[in-house]
């Protein structure tokens, strides 16, 4: 068959404005490159596609303005909850309905004056929340991946509170939203990043629903490199990549090297509202010529980083995906997580180590004896760290993963799922 026609609704969408506004670039971007492409996307990340090139050749894009209700939702939830991003973030996504709204007018509009789409990808937000109403412009619509439905852990009761997550119950509302718009009604095919968000998924409209992680990774630019040359014995070089946030459990990870007995060097890499208490955590706990914090950095430094260490952590406690990781591992390097939600389907003894996710006590334990170990076998952690670049090259890679949706692109249009 011809190639599809593609519609790519992407609300977050752009490249260096994070990991969801990433994910929809490269949507665009890759698919662009093989198929017809209507890029519809909000207004806001006009600045950073245009400086990206877009539209890309054999694509347009279609800007949707609703920042008259965006601006002010932002800033009130910020203002609510200044510590926690996880509640901003549940508030101004009130905005995604506003948006897909106008989309569906503008989309309608163009379809009247003879544009024609064979199917419509609704690929950001990558939350079940994101109700789309797009299935009425008459075509296939596929939603997802969608990443969502991962319940909060009751053995962090300090970060969970830190994190407001009493907030999260709201997240039920999302039924109810998808009820009244009726996107699982009347949706083609749903993409299920975990078992958490196939579960959370009404058991009527499972069957619809397909397996494929949300995060993907750029092979160009997270390239493998061989291990430090810096002897692990001598230095053990650590790096955590991420937001600092409560629920990162950065915290967690500064007590356990301020346990270790020997030489290391841990580098994080991001900003956050925990910033300064971390780096007050660092002077109280003897640290500060230890651990570097690198601040936010464009994607080819923090693969640097990466290439430069021996081992990646990531002690986060409720982490829905794990993108980080699996750059990590891309590089060749051996990965810590905690055994909950996306990186327990993530990590295995292969790739690395999963932490108990019974407590802070138990994870501190944890991740001070698994780094001492990278340096008492550093062999066995150097061949994990080689069987995470393979898994991600032969999986995990956006190449990978556009030759899968083009797949599943012609199989809808043929009649099948």
């Amino acid at each position: 068959m011809t190639s599809p026609r593609v519609l790519v609704s992407a609300y977050q969408c752009g490249p260096g404005m994070g990991s969801v506004s990433q994910i929809g670039w490269e949507w665009y971007q890759r698919l662009a490159k093989q198929v017809p492409v209507t890029l519809v996307t909000h207004c806001r990340n006009r600045a950073a596609l245009e400086q990206a090139g877009a539209p890309l050749p054999g694509s347009e894009v279609v800007y949707i303005d609703s920042e008259w209700f965006a601006g002010p939702l932002y800033r009130l939830a910020s203002k609510l909850f200044p510590r926690s991003q996880q509640p901003v973030f549940l508030i101004s996504s009130l905005d995604f309905y506003v948006y897909d709204w106008l989309a569906l007018r503008q989309l309608q509009l163009m379809q009247r004056q003879g544009s024609q789409w064979d199917l419509v990808h609704a690929v950001t937000p990558v939350s079940p929340l994101a109700a789309s109403r797009l299935y009425r412009l008459g075509i296939p619509l596929i939603v997802g991946p969608w990443n969502g439905g991962l319940k909060s852990p009751t053995t962090f009761p300090d970060i969970m509170r830190a994190e407001s997550a009493w907030l999260y119950p709201i997240r039920r509302l999302g039924h109810v939203i998808d009820w009244l718009v009726g996107t699982s009604r009347h949706v083609s095919l749903i993409l299920t990043a975990t078992a958490s968000t196939f579960n959370a998924i009404a058991p009527r409209y499972q069957p619809k629903c397909r397996p494929m992680l949300e995060n993907g990774v750029d092979t160009t630019l997270f390239t493998p490199a061989e291990w430090p040359q810096q002897d692990v014995a001598q230095l053990l070089k650590i790096v955590f990549v991420g937001r600092l946030l409560p629920f990162k459990g950065v915290s967690m990870l500064l007590q356990a090297v301020a346990q270790l007995t020997l030489p290391f060097q841990l580098v994080i890499v991001g900003d956050g509202s925990e910033r300064v208490a971390l780096e007050q955590q660092c002077q109280q706990l003897g640290l500060v010529d230890k651990v570097v914090f690198a601040g936010d950095q464009p994607l080819a430094q923090v693969a640097a980083y990466m290439q430069q260490a021996h081992v990646f952590c990531l002690p986060s406690v409720r982490e829905s995906g794990g993108a980080v990781l699996l750059e990590a591992m891309a590089v060749g390097r051996p990965v810590i997580a905690v055994d909950f939600g996306g990186p327990a389907e993530i990590v295995d003894e292969e790739v690395g180590l999963k932490l108990p996710a019974t407590g802070r006590d138990d994870v501190v334990a944890a991740l001070r004896d698994a780094l001492t170990d990278v340096v008492r076998n550093p062999q066995v952690w150097q061949q994990r760290g080689l069987a995470g670049q393979r898994r991600v090259l032969r999986e995990f890679s956006w190449d990978a993963k556009i030759t899968q949706a083009l797949t599943i692109y012609r199989q809808l249009l043929q009649g099948g799922q």
